[in-house]
């Protein structure tokens, strides 16, 4: 595709790597195939092509952002499954990442979304807060069904939101996990030392899910720790549009693994929540420019690792798992698209007792991808009952995914135990059996 940046804008590193994402977008349309919104609205804006396309003018010309870029931007997932499909290579993460970023510093959004963004970026990345607005919701979710019904709409509304928030709210929450500073050691002879990624959401409402992933690799011979300085991954306001907080938690994390690796020595940061570990992964490019921290960025990425990675490379205990369960894995967009992970985990599940069935229509989203399932609940639920229905298909005893969004979202629709595949293989090699669903 042909650009016409300036030379002035050229010298911002954004802007030229914008250039470059920009030039090697050939315009195929191979893209819409697999692009969730596509599918179910068919709007040529509301692709990748289309969208590259309003980026594109909006960064050449050194606009605010239109309303018009807001509303199609704003329904992007960031799934990924465009950067899947693309044959030429195109980076839409960065480019859309970029979008963002202006959006939020350029367009003023009406009070309510303003509140509600907001709001968002301080409950979720923090564990404490995030526990007390889940009780508080449990409180509030019976009156939901008191609030109004909204009228269809473009953009969804203020109610619309809370409604989708209130549903999301599990039943009831387990007790926390081990706190920060932990250290679990290894079983019998030490084979290695990971640092585990804590999460902000998943230790709230799933933190069975870390202790699944401890008891496997302590009894394996590894010792894990639970770093004490670590912060949210920054995923949850990069993807809002904040980059000042995203990078601020990105220089905090690299810090503390740098001191951790520095100190007792780490073989990898494990992630058990594929959205985090696309993000950590990439926190070398996020910090490339800054020259205190992109050596240790770069570092850390690299070290960086989904959990089924590391387990991979692990000689695991034979499995006493004989029963034949059907799992249905749901490959996680983050996983799947972000950092192209796609047979591994089914081929852990199929080597551990396992009979895995593959989902119809695996590349699509389930609407979860962070927020969207409260920022866009009417296409987040078409996008869940659709990937329920494809699950159903094929008859599960159980559903394994790699996110506890994904898990969550696809818990609502749906009575089949959902479960993280590090819980399978945990239970599979003498752990224990798996809770029924992500919220439990």
């Amino acid at each position: 595709m042909k650009t016409e940046f300036s030379l002035v804008q050229l010298a911002d590193p954004d802007i030229a790597e914008a250039d470059k994402i920009l030039r090697a977008c050939v315009h195929c349309g191979f893209c819409t195939a697999t692009c969730p919104t596509y599918v179910l609205l068919g709007d040529e804006l509301d692709s990748p092509r289309g969208r590259i396309y309003l980026i594109k003018e909006m960064l050449e010309k050194d606009q605010a952002p239109t309303p018009e870029v807001v509303k199609h931007v704003d329904r992007c997932l960031s799934c990924l499954a465009c950067m899947t499909t693309c044959p030429s290579g195109v980076n839409y993460m960065h480019l859309v990442d970029q979008a963002r970023v202006r959006i939020e510093q350029r367009y003023q959004r009406q009070l309510a979304e303003r509140l509600l963004r907001r709001l968002l970026a301080f409950v979720l990345p923090d564990p404490r807060w995030f526990r007390i607005s889940m009780r508080l919701a449990q409180l509030a979710r019976p009156l939901a069904v008191f609030l109004p019904t909204p009228r269809p709409s473009a953009t969804p509304g203020l109610v619309q939101r809370l409604k989708a928030m209130l549903a999301l709210a599990p039943g009831r929450l387990p007790a926390p996990g081990a706190p920060p500073g932990s250290v679990f050691a290894a079983l019998g002879k030490k084979r290695g030392r990971v640092a585990l990624l804590q999460g902000c959401a998943q230790q709230v409402l799933a933190p069975r899910i870390n202790q699944a992933a401890i008891s496997l690799l302590t009894r394996h011979g590894i010792e894990v720790v639970l770093v004490k300085d670590e912060q949210c991954c920054g995923a949850l306001t990069h993807h809002l549009g904040d980059d000042e907080d995203a990078l601020a938690r990105a220089r905090a994390n690299v810090a503390a693994w740098h001191r951790e690796a520095a100190g007792e020595g780490l073989d990898a940061i494990l992630v058990t929540t594929s959205g985090c570990g696309t993000v950590i992964k990439d926190y070398g490019y996020l910090l490339r420019e800054d020259a205190v921290f992109a050596a240790d960025a770069a570092k850390v990425s690299a070290l960086a690792k989904d959990i089924t990675e590391y387990v991979a490379g692990l000689s695991l205990a034979p499995s006493t798992q004989r029963d034949n369960i059907v799992v249905a894995y749901h490959s996680a967009c983050s996983l799947q698209h972000g950092q192209k992970i796609t047979g591994l985990p089914k081929e852990l599940l199929s080597k551990n007792g396992f009979v895995v069935k593959d989902v119809p229509e695996s590349h699509l989203c389930c609407g979860s991808a962070g927020t969207y399932n409260i920022l866009q609940p009417e296409l987040a639920g078409r996008l869940r009952d659709r990937k329920v229905a494809n699950i159903a298909s094929v008859k599960p005893d159980m559903i394994a995914a790699g996110n506890i969004g994904c898990m969550v979202q696809i818990a609502g629709g749906t009575s089949v135990p959902v479960v993280h595949t590090i819980e399978l293989l945990d239970w599979a090699t003498g752990g224990a059996r798996p809770a029924l669903n992500a919220s439990s």
